[in-house]
């Protein structure tokens, strides 16, 4: 009853650069707006659970806390899966992403009051040099840009956190300019804040 997941992460929410929630200090973890609306992408390089192939898969996030706090565990999530799936794929892909099978979703999931019904979707991926765009029919673009100083170099977060909680070593700050206009969830939103990197998880 084993489970890993290998890939590339790509976080986006509607707080100002850089997501105070990165650091995992309950007290800095103020929502710019008196809410908070994200989306995460995961991109899975490698992958199984229980006998069940995950490699290639992607598997979108979307999350809205009302506030006033990240911890009041009132919030409305849905996951996104890549209409490649198949059925068994997308019931190990849910477990895996709603926290019933541990790993660093658990505590995500912890703060989820009302799950919407998985969604197979269309998913797109579009690459250009430092700019990631994931389309999902639908619901929205995820739109991850590197963040690099004058001389090219990205700028980088490392230590705990969510950058620990989430199984990466490096989180690299990339501005977002998502747009999601899920008709289910509570609020469309735009995103300005946005970290990526690579990620490794099992149960």
């Amino acid at each position: 009853m084993t489970w890993n997941l290998q890939g590339q992460l790509y976080e986006s929410c509607s707080c100002n650069m850089f997501c105070p929630c990165w650091f995992g200090v309950q007290e800095l973890m103020i929502m710019d707006q008196g809410w908070c609306d994200g989306v995460l992408g995961f991109r899975l390089r490698e992958g199984s659970s229980d006998g069940v192939a995950l490699n290639g898969r992607d598997v979108l996030f979307a999350i809205h806390f009302p506030g006033p706090t990240l911890f009041d565990a009132d919030a409305t999530a849905r996951l996104c899966v890549d209409e490649g799936a198949d059925d068994d794929q997308q019931r190990e892909l849910k477990a895996i992403f709603q926290g019933e099978k541990g790993g660093p979703m658990e505590n995500i999931a912890a703060l989820v009051s009302t799950w919407l019904p998985t969604q197979r979707a269309r998913i797109g991926v579009t690459e250009d040099g430092d700019s990631v765009t994931i389309t999902v029919e639908g619901a929205g673009d995820l739109r991850s840009r590197l963040l690099r100083d004058p001389e090219g170099t990205p700028f980088t977060l490392r230590g705990g956190g969510f950058v620990s909680g989430l199984g990466m070593e490096v989180a690299e700050l990339a501005p977002s300019a998502t747009q999601w206009a899920d008709p289910e969830m509570p609020q469309s939103f735009e995103t300005k804040s946005g970290a990526r990197g690579s990620f490794a998880w099992s149960g």
